[in-house]
């Protein structure tokens, strides 16, 4: 009970004071005040008013993502509280993501991810070409802590749902150009509307195209330059009132040069975006997908819905983890996967009560190969493999209105997994294997992993909330709930070095409790608060570290971790042509148990069995991705001209705190706290036919470390290698709407 206690007292002055304010503001008078409109959000798959959620959520409308041009949803962590959002070492549109330190920076196939991101209805399993940019988008709604009952599958940490726009009554044809530093040149046309009474028809194709921040070196070539095609979809049939279908597709393809990072060891490159690499600059990564979907209003109490939705997509790269011209730590890979998801819904709402239940199914497929290679040994390890799952669940979650003000909802889905793995690990003598080119290579054994098994998993995951109406413009909430991430087979696993790598490893849950607050106050102020207790047990793990002449990695359910915090989030209307924004999250994570396989101890008194054992090192760890403080103030002002246009003028300043890059401690990539700058105008024509915007990110030009790998030591060429963001850029756009 102590767990709860802690929770209700750090909520408790806050409640005090804020709702002190909303009873004070019914007096207040009214005339002439500026409001704030209400956002409708899908948090719990039904349409609802943010305030009557019991969830934290940040919901970012379109014109809002314009306002501060916003380029990719990586963006989002800049303005949303307990957020991390970066592309993944050595890629360029491969997602990592952290919600209250709950995530994955590993993002090899048949390693599940903590958050998960949906577009539209449709689950995304894997985190290739996720670094979605952002065009016709009607909303992206980021939902935080554990969505174990609607959502499900891998949402222990939360979910991302990035929602696309509904064809609307008019024909709509829009295009924008965009110039800016780097000669980066993008272009996005769209085209939507009827085609006749009852059919719709949209169309979007976007090109980014930029020059790199940094050089290779060693080859001349561009290194952190973009070059990406992405193009959507859809076509809507409404026969009549009750039925409505919907058949969407979607394509990216970045072609985009390799990322091999920046060594943080001598020798070191003056830039921090250049590299003096030797793997190959080559990369390309492919997705696509495509996703029916129906709706039926059988009467004025149930909705029917069916998302039936197909997913592949392939990378083809190198890595170079010493970012030396030799192949001293060079790794080429592959990566392919597929998904077909199936889910039926039913939604229902009475006169005091509404709820959706519903079943959902999924069969991926997760799959690839890398070399690494080992100058030094003239030795190459090839590891491949894949990762089979078939995974279904049953799910509901209802709320009924004891009265007026107060409601109660009751949540919960079974979840059953089932993931076969088959992980193959060989040593040749040479530089590649042959699986990558090198016909010649001489293979040592014995073979180092070679086996396929099949694990089943199952859990419950249930959420109860209590939502009480303080007032009609203010509610507050408190919610328990759990998410659940299955478990799986280590892709990398060395069977020599660890042989219980065979065996898998199991599920990771997460139960958080939290008290919340959303609403208004004197009529001009919205606001959302939250504090959380979260309860993290059996966390996966990846960790790698040399072994002879090779690298090894180790996943394991390490043991169980407390994360506490509080978030705020707020929007004052000063007057009719100014708005402030800002949040504010303070995140406490701390591991409880940390059970780390030790090899290098094998066979001394502290860790007398062989090959190695496992020691407890909680208080040598700490989160990755997770600073304590993040924050973010913003406004956005609005100046009106006599014919009629106007000008959004948005500054903005975030602020995030230290980080580490790994569990374990690494000074040189490390990220201390520093503040990011951004601004943006746009101008609007009176007809919102025309704009013209510009926009500047990172003002200060902060050089900031979002990833690294830290292999230090000889045979690996001190591999410390560090990923940056981007620089400071401007650039200038115009769009047209016909």
């Amino acid at each position: 009970m102590n767990r709860y206690i802690k929770t209700a007292l750090l909520a408790g002055a806050a409640w005090s004071a804020l709702s002190s304010f909303a009873m004070a503001q019914d007096a207040a008078p009214q005339d002439g005040a500026t409001t704030v409109d209400d956002v409708v959000v899908t948090a719990r798959r039904r349409a609802e008013v943010l305030q009557d959620v019991p969830i934290a959520v940040t919901a970012i409308g379109a014109e809002a993502l314009e306002n501060r041009g916003t380029a990719d949803i990586t963006e989002l962590a800049r303005t949303t509280p307990s957020l991390t959002l970066n592309s993944a070492r050595g890629s360029n549109s491969t997602l990592i993501s952290f919600i209250r330190g709950v995530g994955q920076q590993d993002p090899l196939w048949g390693f599940d991810p903590g958050v998960g991101l949906y577009i539209d209805d449709v689950y995304v399993a894997r985190p290739q070409a996720a670094v979605l940019d952002i065009f016709d988008v009607e909303r992206i709604e980021v939902l935080r802590g554990p969505q174990g009952t609607l959502y499900g599958r891998n949402t222990i940490g939360g979910a991302i749902k990035y929602v696309t726009r509904r064809i609307g009554d008019e024909s709509l044809i829009s295009m924008k150009g965009a110039y800016g530093s780097y000669d980066q040149f993008d272009a996005i046309g769209t085209v939507s509307g009827p085609v006749s009474d009852t059919v719709g028809f949209s169309a979007g194709v976007a090109r980014y195209l930029r020059d790199g921040y940094g050089t290779n070196r060693n080859t001349g070539t561009e290194h952190y330059n973009k070059d990406v095609t992405a193009a959507r979809a859809s076509v809507e049939w409404t026969p009549d009132d009750s039925l409505f279908f919907r058949l969407a597709g979607d394509y990216v393809k970045d072609s985009s040069n390799a990322r091999h990072g920046h060594r943080e060891f001598a020798p070191i490159p003056a830039n921090e975006y250049d590299t003096f690499a030797g793997a190959g600059d080559k990369n390309e990564v492919e997705t696509r997908g495509i996703s029916l979907t129906g709706e039926w209003q059988a009467n004025d109490w149930l909705t029917l819905k069916s998302v039936t939705a197909y997913r592949d997509g392939s990378t083809r790269g190198n890595i170079d983890f010493d970012n030396l011209p030799g192949p001293i730590l060079d790794i080429p890979a592959q990566y392919d996967d597929d998904q077909l998801s199936q889910e039926f819904q039913a939604l229902m709402e009475g006169d005091r009560w509404s709820g959706v239940a519903g079943v959902f199914f999924l069969d991926a497929t997760a799959s690839g190969a890398f070399d690494t290679v080992v100058g030094a040994f003239n030795l190459t390890t090839l590891t491949s493999g894949s990762v089979d799952t078939k995974s279904w669940s049953a799910f509901g979650d209802f709320s009924y209105d004891v009265t007026d003000q107060l409601s109660v909802s009751v949540g919960g889905r079974f979840t059953h997994d089932e993931k076969t793995g088959t992980v193959y690990r060989q040593q040749y003598l040479g530089i590649r294997s042959p699986y990558f080119g090198n016909s010649s290579a001489i293979p040592l054994l014995p073979v180092r992993t070679n086996y396929t098994d099949t694990k089943e998993f199952e859990e419950f995951t249930p959420r109860v909330s209590v939502t009480y109406e303080i007032t009609p413009d203010l509610t507050t909430y408190a919610s328990w709930g759990r998410g659940f991430k299955s478990g799986g087979f280590d892709m990398r696993g060395d069977a020599i070095a660890y042989p219980a790598t065979v065996d898998g490893y199991d599920p990771e849950t997460v139960e958080t409790i939290e008290l919340g607050m959303k609403g208004r106050l004197f009529n001009n102020f919205t606001f959302a608060t939250a504090v959380f207790d979260s309860a993290y047990e059996d966390q996966q793990i990846t960790t790698q570290y040399p072994s002879g002449a090779t690298i090894t990695s180790v996943v394991d359910n390490v043991g169980s971790s407390s994360i506490r915090g509080w978030e705020f989030e707020g929007q004052f209307r000063v007057t009719d042509n100014l708005v402030l924004n800002g949040m504010l999250s303070y995140i406490d994570a701390q591991f409880d148990e940390f059970l780390a396989y030790v090899p290098t101890l094998s066979g001394n008194t502290t860790c007398p069995t062989l090959p190695g054992c496992f020691i407890d090192v909680a208080d040598q760890r700490d989160f990755q991705n997770t600073p304590e403080w993040t924050g973010a103030i913003s406004g956005t002002y609005t100046h009106n001209f006599s014919d009629g246009s106007y000008l959004n003028f948005t500054p903005s300043a975030a602020y995030r705190g230290a980080y580490q890059q790994f569990e374990i401690a690494a000074p040189l990539l490390d990220q201390e706290s520093y503040w990011m700058y951004d601004a943006s105008a746009v101008w609007t024509s009176a007809s919102d036919r025309w704009t013209v915007a510009l926009n500047g990110k990172n003002l200060s030009d902060e050089r900031y470390k979002t990833g690294g790998y830290n292999f230090p030591g000889v045979p690996t060429g001190n591999s410390i290698i560090a990923f940056y963001g981007a620089p400071r850029t401007y650039t200038f756009s115009v769009g047209v709407k016909f």
